[in-house]
């Protein structure tokens, strides 16, 4: 699947130019991608066909639950007609003799009722149409979206999510322990540029061949493997704003680094039983599929899974080989939040830039031509930190600091070296300095090749009274 660049454009007001130059004195700010957003759950974006569906849904669901046919005889709730009678204040004076027992059995079917509430919930939202909640028409949608708002095959996709739920007991995995030892296979981090929570799985982890036989050797390990990957969905869940309009699905990103091949047998039947579990008890949680890093025979196992798979969630993948793993993260995931393994500026305990710091900028250098930033240090003893980047690299980049004073010298911060493809783990390059007079810095980098570059960087100056 080809992955197309996403090239921010300069904005007029902080761009100069001269001699050929082109001079930044402020960030510009990386366009977001619109490659894809969620669809929407407010009743009046659907269709008329797509509301019809969701209030068939809706009838079919509470004749369900009202009539207790929506799990197996064993584990419906007491039977409850749904009518439950609240007594009117002002009548209380004329109550008849038996009015205590009436009142008792009124709490009794209330009580009941709120068992049904409380037994028929998805990932916190109550079930009950007659309910009302707004979160209970997405989580609906959800079904019927992956169903193509086909209603029946809907409401049996949702009763046998319900039952796989009782069945496994999978309410009570977010209290249970897995033990660390796949932690770096698969977690949490950051967000997308639609504010979708980033899941990374890492299957080169099980490149490690006593892992590997721990987690997928037997029946138990694998039930072991499958039950800590649904606790992380659920965790990635609790993330999410189950509301119209909210961010209510994951990103998910699949890095085949080292990975086993489809040859491994144990790694082929936990697959399955995870792509099968996750896509029928999980409907319409990821807004993309990304496979990174993918190797020769990816292929194979794509057409090995691919019978498993329906067309929808199909339509959600993008490949990326190794050279296209940036360029790929880049055009979904903002820069400051894509790890430095991964082309990004983000680093684990980074002392120097936080969440609350400049964001990545990105501006597009023409084939031979040049592009300045320029970072204000008029206050004297102020620290200047900046990280920049080049995608493909191979173009010069230097620094220097010219003082305001015209009897002073400019000072040689980075003397013009070539920046070429490196070692993805080093990340952006980064620099500081401490300018002792009012000045400015200008980073100059030269695109000699013939081909364009995008650049990325950021900035930030601590003033001398916070160093």
């Amino acid at each position: 699947m080809a992955v197309e660049d996403s090239i921010a454009q300069e904005q007029p007001s902080k761009v100069a130019q001269e001699n050929g130059k082109v001079f930044l004195s402020e960030p510009t700010a990386v366009e977001k991608s619109s490659s894809y957003r969620e669809e929407s759950d407010f009743l009046s974006d659907l269709k008329d066909s797509e509301k019809k569906a969701l209030f068939e849904l809706k009838t079919q669901l509470e004749e369900a639950i009202l009539g207790n046919c929506l799990l197996k005889k064993e584990d419906q709730p007491e039977k409850n007609d749904g009518n439950v009678m609240k007594a009117e204040k002002g009548d209380e004076e004329d109550q008849p003799e038996d009015a205590g027992e009436e009142k008792a059995t009124q709490q009794c079917e209330e009580k009941k009722f709120e068992e049904i509430n409380n037994i028929l919930c998805l990932w916190g939202v109550p079930l009950l149409p007659s309910k009302g909640r707004e979160a209970t028409d997405v989580i609906l949608l959800k079904f019927l979206r992956a169903r193509e708002f086909k209603v029946n095959d809907a409401f049996e996709m949702l009763k046998n999510t319900l039952q796989w739920r009782k069945d496994g007991n999978i309410d009570s995995v977010l209290e249970e322990e897995f033990g660390a030892e796949l932690g770096s296979a698969a977690y949490m981090n950051g967000i997308d540029k639609e504010g979708h929570p980033v899941c990374y799985n890492i299957y080169g982890v099980f490149e490690d061949e006593e892992l590997y036989k721990k987690t997928f050797g037997t029946d138990e390990n694998r039930r072991h493997f499958l039950r800590w990957r649904f606790q992380l969905m659920e965790k990635g869940i609790q993330k999410l704003d189950l509301r119209p309009g909210g961010v209510t699905s994951l990103l998910q990103i699949n890095d085949l680094k080292n990975s086993p091949g489809p040859s491994r047998k144990e790694l082929r039947i936990a697959m399955k039983q995870a792509v099968g579990a996750l896509q029928d008890n999980y409907p319409e949680y990821v807004a993309r599929n990304i496979f990174i890093n993918v190797p020769f025979w990816f292929y194979a196992l794509n057409a090995l899974l691919s019978p498993f798979l329906t067309q929808r969630s199909k339509s959600k993948f993008v490949v990326a080989r190794p050279a296209k793993v940036t360029d790929t993260l880049l055009k979904y995931i903002p820069a400051e939040e894509v790890p430095v393994q991964y082309g990004g500026f983000k680093r684990e305990n980074d002392f120097e830039f936080s969440d609350q710091d400049a964001a990545v900028s990105e501006i597009s250098i023409k084939a031979g031509s040049t592009v300045t930033i320029e970072i204000p240090a008029e206050e004297v003893g102020s620290t200047s930190i900046w990280e920049l980047m080049v995608l493909n690299w191979e173009v010069n980049y230097k620094a220097e600091f010219v003082p305001f004073d015209q009897g002073s010298y400019t000072i040689i911060v980075q003397k013009s070296k070539k920046m070429v493809s490196q070692s993805l783990e080093e990340g952006p390059i980064r620099n500081t300095f401490i300018n002792n007079e009012s000045g400015k810095l200008i980073l100059t980098i030269d695109n000699t090749s013939s081909k364009k570059k995008r650049l990325l960087y950021r900035y930030k100056t601590k003033k001398s009274s916070s160093l």
